[in-house]
């Protein structure tokens, strides 16, 4: 079951994605994340609680990039959970979130 949990970080609005962000979750978040960007100038998600991600949950983070520039709005995604990192590295998407690289959990770190 999805949970979008409202916290704070360093005083601005975050919230934390919880369980799998998939198809069937991605109706329900979308308004919620829109207006979460109306709460300041940036928005702050953390990831570390996804245990599933899917193409449409991917989707929907894209839609909510493009949002936040569209608004004048900074958008940070941060504690990446390792289905989070797989999917990012499989679609090879985190650039498109500012991201610096992800490896896969097992993936050998270069020195």
């Amino acid at each position: 079951m999805f949970q979008l949990v409202a916290t704070t970080h360093e005083g601005a609005p975050a919230l934390a994605l919880q369980g799998a962000f998939d198809l069937y979750a991605v109706a329900g978040a979308r308004d919620r994340l829109g207006a979460a960007l109306d709460e300041g100038p940036a928005l702050r998600l953390t990831l570390a609680g996804l245990e599933e991600l899917d193409t449409a949950g991917v989707q929907l983070l894209v839609w909510l990039k493009q949002e936040a520039e569209r608004r004048g709005k900074r958008l940070y995604l941060h504690a990446h959970s390792p289905a989070v990192v797989e999917v990012f590295d499989l679609l090879q998407v985190a650039g498109l979130f500012g991201d610096p690289i992800l490896f896969a959990p097992n993936a050998e770190r270069p020195s």
